[in-house]
């Protein structure tokens, strides 16, 4: 199959969660454990740092690849989901894993993926540990998908874990409550391993609390400590969340020489470094447009007050989300004197335009509705001054579609 096909192959004979939902959800690790074993166990064959949480964990795991990379190691980075290109999910030194090792991939195990039937994550993550095994990387960066107790990422036995924020989100899965969700992401946790929680929450600490207890591990609540301040590669005001998590751990690492230095590179020049994109990235000026992936509660707070403190005279939103999403909780964030492209993601999860756009309508929103995302962007843009701002985002789909 050409590098096309396979990806055609994957989409469609494996369940995906960005597709397909719940259903995608595999309720137990006894897919990749047994994958795992066929290929040879390669996730013990290299160091790694697990990272869940459920806003920040990407940015989180790109900074910590960063400044390793810059302290001179062979970093393995594993990360999802992509926006432009599956291989984005698969990096060692910020390159992207190549279109032939994907390809050989997939055809010399499709048999026991066909016999298995496998989830479409279980694949992509036996694929990245495989890769970076062959590829000897010197530590791994291994972000979660979904959750953390369940994930297909939680055979590996890290150097240290680090959960990032707690919020709702995926609560028809992961549980419809802040302690819930906090236990599920404290499932990546493992016994007498460090794990560093990047902010505080009354809520969320004595879970962690009690799992590390339990584990006889060492809890660091880096969102409590004082961290020096780093200029960081990312505009985003809300990295500053981040950076105490990412600071936590590396000061965690024992077998991993981090000079000062390493961290002031490694954090200024994270997007070179790494690939990163979606993140309050700036993609045009006059007017001024800026795209980002934040689609739930917490993330979009973050990046909508954010929004809302830039000079600019009119604003104009580019909105787009998946099935599903409870609009009630989200809807309260977005400023009512904007104009706004109400347009649907082009992936079966979409919500409709027009119910997004009635939704809004009915408290009293104003805008007008676009058949596809680069349509409603395209009106933003002809419409927008050149001391206006277009922002783009509420799902990464949207995103993905105008990079």
């Amino acid at each position: 199959m050409t590098y096309k096909e396979t990806l055609d192959w994957m989409f469609a004979q494996l369940p995906m969660y960005q597709n397909k939902g719940k259903i995608a959800f595999n309720s137990k690790l006894d897919g990749i454990i047994s994958f795992a074993n066929h290929l040879g166990n390669p996730h013990q064959n290299f160091k790694s740092i697990h990272v869940a949480g459920t806003n920040g964990k990407g940015s989180s795991s790109h900074l910590l690849a960063s400044v390793l990379q810059e302290a001179g190691y062979k970093v393995g980075l594993y990360t999802s989901p992509h926006l432009k290109d599956f291989r984005e999910r698969i990096r060692i030194n910020g390159k992207k894993i190549s279109k032939n090792w994907v390809v050989a991939f997939i055809e010399n195990n499709r048999s026991f993926f066909e016999m298995h039937q496998l989830s479409f994550f279980e694949m992509t993550v036996g694929m990245a540990f495989s890769y970076f095994d062959k590829e000897k990387v010197d530590i791994a960066i291994i972000e979660v998908g979904l959750g953390g107790r369940l994930d297909s990422t939680n055979i590996i036995a890290p150097e240290v874990s680090l959960i990032t924020n707690i919020g709702l989100d995926h609560t028809d899965i992961l549980g419809d409550t802040i302690p819930k969700i906090a236990w599920e992401k404290a499932g990546i946790i493992k016994p007498n391993t460090p794990v560093v929680i990047s902010e505080f929450s009354e809520e969320t600490a004595p879970v962690f609390n009690d799992v590390a207890t339990e584990l006889n591990s060492e809890i660091i609540i880096a969102g409590k400590k004082s961290y020096k301040t780093y200029q960081i590669g990312l505009l985003g005001s809300y990295q500053k969340r981040n950076i105490k998590g990412v600071l936590g751990v590396l000061n965690l690492l024992k077998d991993f020489k981090i000079e000062e230095q390493h961290k002031i590179d490694g954090f200024k020049r994270v997007v070179e470094n790494t690939g990163l994109m979606g993140r309050w990235q700036k993609i045009g000026e006059q007017p001024l447009i800026i795209c980002d992936t934040a689609h739930n509660k917490d993330g979009l707070s973050y990046v909508l007050e954010q929004v809302k403190a830039q000079d600019f005279e009119k604003l104009h939103i580019v909105l787009g989300v998946v099935k599903g999403k409870d609009i009630s909780q989200i809807l309260p964030l977005f400023p009512k004197n904007a104009t706004y492209y109400f347009c649907k993601p082009k992936i079966f999860r979409g919500m409709d335009e027009n119910v997004l756009a009635k939704l809004f309508y009915d408290y009293n929103y104003k805008g007008n509705v676009y058949q596809s995302v680069n349509k409603a962007f395209n009106a933003a843009k002809k419409q927008a001054k050149k001391n206006d701002l277009i922002y783009v985002g509420g799902s990464n789909f949207v995103v993905a579609e105008i990079l």
